[in-house]
C-alpha cells in the first residue's frame, strides 16, 4: 500500500507549496530618509504591513549618515545613493552624496563610498536610465558658490567616482531673497534616457540636456535648451506621464502646476493650474509631485500655510488636470509622499512636525481615505520601499 500513498504525498506537498507562492506578501521594507538636525540619525529601513498599512514600531536597521534628505535606487534595488544635504551651518559644511549596496535577501544596507557634490546643500538626485550616471542637484541656499547640477561616475560595482561635470544657471533674480542665485532643485531624465531636465528654482527655468553616455561630459544643451516659466514662479520637480507624452512641474513659489506636452527633448504647455484655494494666501509653498501606481492620478503636496495634499484627476489624452479633492496631511511641511507597493496607502514626510502619516487610498477613485497611522520621526524627509527580492 506504501508505494500507492505516496504519490499522493508528494502531490499534496507541491500543491502546498504552490499555495504558498501564491499567497501576495505583504510584509516589505522602506527605506526613510531624514534631516539630521535634531534626533534623526540618518536613514531608517522599517518594515511595513500592506493589510494594515502600518509602520513596525521599532527600526529594522539605522544607517548612520548626515541630512540624507532624498534617496534614490538603483533599477535592480542592489544599490541605494543618498544625498547629504550638507551646507553652512550643518555639523558637516560639504555637500555630498553616498552610496549604498542592498543585500537582495535581507535589504540590509551596507555603506559603499561618498563624493562631494562640488557645491551646498545637494537636494535630489537620479539615475540614468543605463545606470552610469547620477545627476545631483545642489540647491546651494547661499550665492557663492550658487546652485549647481553634478554629474556622478557610478560604477558596475555602485561605487561613486568624483564629479566629472557641472552646470549652472544665471539666476532671474525676480525674488531678491530666493532668487540671487541659481538654485537647481531636481534634475530628471526623460522617459526615454536620451536627455536630462534640470529644474532651476532660482533661475525660473527647465534646462534640457542632451544626454550621451560615450562622452567624458555626458551633457549638452539640447537644441531648445531652456524653458522659460512664469517669473518668480520657482520650478521645483517634475515627473512624466506612463506613455512619455505628458509632464507635470509644480513650481514652488507660486504654488502652481504646469502641464505639458512633451516630445524629443521639447515641451510645449498646455495648462497652469493654481495649487491655492482663496486669495490672499501669502506663504505658498508646492512641493513634490507623483502619478498613483496606475498612472490616471496626480497627487501634488501644497505645503505653506495649508499643508494638504491635492488630488487631480488626469486626462489620458491630453495630460490635463481636474481637481477631485484636498486632503490635510495632518501636520507640516509635507516634504514627500510615497505609495506603498499595495497602491492602497500614500506615507506622508511632515518634515516640520516630526511625523510620517499613512493615508488610506482608493486606487479605483485616487480619493484619499482615513488616517491609518502616525509615528513620530524627527524630520522625515523621503520614502523608497525595497520591492526586488
Amino acid at each position: 500500500m506504501t508505494p500507492r500513498i505516496l504519490p499522493w504525498l508528494a502531490l499534496a506537498s507541491s500543491l502546498s507549496a504552490l499555495s504558498v507562492q501564491a499567497k501576495p506578501m505583504t510584509d516589505y521594507d522602506v527605506l526613510v530618509g531624514s534631516y539630521t538636525a535634531g534626533a534623526s540619525e540618518g536613514i531608517y529601513r522599517f518594515g511595513f504591513n500592506t493589510q494594515t498599512g502600518q509602520l513596525d514600531a521599532k527600526p529594522r536597521q539605522v544607517i548612520q549618515t548626515e541630512n540624507p534628505s532624498w534617496l534614490t535606487l538603483s533599477k535592480d534595488q542592489r544599490h541605494m545613493f543618498a544625498v547629504n544635504e550638507n551646507g553652512p551651518g550643518q555639523t558637516d559644511v560639504v555637500g555630498r552624496v553616498s552610496s549604498y549596496s542592498i543585500d537582495p535577501k535581507t535589504h540590509a544596507v551596507s555603506f559603499l563610498n561618498q563624493v562631494d557634490t562640488k557645491s551646498d546643500e545637494p537636494t535630489h538626485s537620479s539615475l540614468s536610465l543605463d545606470g552610469r550616471f547620477l545627476f545631483v542637484a545642489n540647491y546651494a541656499v547661499h550665492p557663492d558658490p550658487g546652485g549647481v547640477l553634478a554629474v556622478v561616475p557610478v560604477g558596475k560595482d555602485g561605487k561613486l567616482a568624483p564629479v566629472v561635470q557641472t552646470a549652472t544657471h544665471e539666476a532671474s533674480k525676480v525674488n531678491p531673497e530666493r532668487q540671487a542665485s541659481s538654485h537647481v532643485h531636481a534634475a530628471v531624465p526623460t522617459p526615454d534616457g536620451k536627455y536630462l531636465i534640470a529644474m532651476d528654482l532660482g533661475a525660473d527655468k527647465m534646462f534640457v540636456f542632451n544626454y550621451d553616455a560615450t562622452k567624458p561630459q555626458p551633457l549638452q544643451p539640447a537644441k531648445v535648451p531652456a524653458i522659460d516659466l512664469p517669473p518668480g514662479s520657482g520650478p521645483r520637480h517634475l515627473t512624466f506621464s506612463k506613455d512619455g507624452k505628458h509632464a507635470w512641474l509644480t513650481m514652488e513659489m507660486t504654488a502652481q502646476v504646469a502641464v505639458f506636452d512633451y516630445h524629443d527633448g521639447v515641451f510645449k504647455q498646455t495648462q497652469l493650474v493654481d495649487l491655492a484655494n482663496k486669495e490672499g494666501q501669502q506663504n505658498r509653498a508646492a512641493g513634490g509631485l507623483h502619478t498613483s501606481p496606475d498612472g490616471k492620478f496626480l497627487y501634488v503636496a501644497n505645503r505653506g500655510e495649508v499643508n494638504e495634499l491635492l488630488v487631480f484627476s488626469i486626462n489620458a489624452a491630453n495630460g490635463q488636470l481636474k481637481e477631485i479633492q484636498r486632503r490635510a496631511v495632518e501636520g507640516k511641511e509635507p516634504r514627500e509622499f510615497a505609495f506603498d507597493p499595495s497602491g492602497h496607502f500614500v506615507l506622508i514626510a511632515n518634515q516640520k512636525s516630526n511625523q510620517i502619516v499613512t493615508v488610506r487610498v482608493d486606487p479605483k477613485t485616487g480619493l484619499l481615505g482615513d488616517t491609518v497611522q502616525k509615528v513620530d520621526f524627527d524630520s522625515p524627509s523621503d520614502f523608497h520601499f525595497l520591492t526586488a527580492h
